[in-house]
């Protein structure tokens, strides 16, 4: 089957009643190169800046498992790349993941969505993300690492706890 390049805008996504989210879901490597523009200027008009970082694979189950969707978001902007839908990698992608000075790149057991990169031949710089589930502790919880869940419903909503 051929691959299709499709992109969606999302606009005024609610999360809780509180915030709306701006999500943009592509495939398309000239979308997702202006996104992460968009996502370099939000985020460097802020100190210290953070852009939020997440990796889906394909299943174990279905060898060899490889990345399926990066997603990058700075504040209410969020960029959706559908990597096994897209014919190739956005240009901008490998000098983004290796910015050193504008931003830093924070994820949730991010260590195994840089190794997942890697194979792809993309690094996030080393020097440059923060992994919160080693830097975020519940205190309602005995776990030496907590889980997303544990953390988003300590966070965000209590609605989350009962999710996974």
């Amino acid at each position: 089957m051929a691959r299709r390049s499709t992109t969606r805008t999302l606009k005024g996504v609610e999360l809780h009643g509180k915030e709306t989210l701006e999500i943009v879901c592509t495939s398309e490597p000239d979308k997702a190169d202006e996104m992460m523009s968009r996502l370099r200027t939000k985020g460097g008009g802020l100190y210290p800046s953070f852009i939020g970082v997440d990796v889906e694979y394909t299943g174990e189950d279905e060898p060899p498992q490889m990345e399926a969707v990066l997603q990058l978001c700075v504040e209410e902007l969020c960029l959706v790349y559908h990597i096994t839908a897209a014919t190739k990698w956005p240009k901008r992608l490998k000098h983004f993941l290796q910015e050193e000075k504008l931003y830093t790149f924070i994820g949730f057991s991010i260590e195994g969505d840089k190794k997942m990169l890697n194979k792809s031949s993309l690094d996030i710089n080393p020097n440059n993300f923060i992994d919160m589930q080693r830097k975020w502790k519940v205190q309602t919880t005995n776990k030496y690492y907590d889980s997303l869940v544990d953390v988003a419903a300590s966070v965000i909503h209590p609605l989350y706890k009962g999710m996974k």
